[in-house]
């Protein structure tokens, strides 16, 4: 896994209730799975997991979409139906994760003042 500075692809799909958001491999492979839909999803998706942002955009913290408001949102708790509805009226979005940035050794070891 990268520890940083990497692209970072998702699709961010507006809902009348709520924005939700599926991380993607890249914008190419949903572009080629709109064209022919008989690329498996598993190329297209990275996890099949949906997030709900509780309309606070594309850029906040995320929660694991539940099922009920799958099924206010889109009439079927089914995560792939779900996701296919995603991908196809979603906006794609394609950003950089930022390099982790921090402390790396705040005992120093032997150069603490004690």
């Amino acid at each position: 896994m990268t520890r940083g500075n990497a692209p970072q692809s998702k699709v961010h799909y507006r809902g009348k209730e709520d924005d939700f958001v599926i991380y993607i491999e890249d914008i190419e492979s949903v572009q080629k799975w709109k064209g022919d839909r008989s690329i498996p999803l598993a190329q297209v998706v990275s996890g099949f997991k949906i997030y709900v942002t509780h309309k606070h955009g594309a850029q906040n913290a995320y929660d694991g979409a539940s099922k009920a408001t799958l099924e206010n949102e889109f009439g079927t708790s089914n995560e792939d139906e779900c996701i296919i509805k995603i991908l196809e009226k979603g906006d794609l979005q394609e950003t950089e994760s930022h390099e982790r940035q921090g402390p790396k050794n705040d005992s120093m070891g032997a150069r603490v003042a004690h």
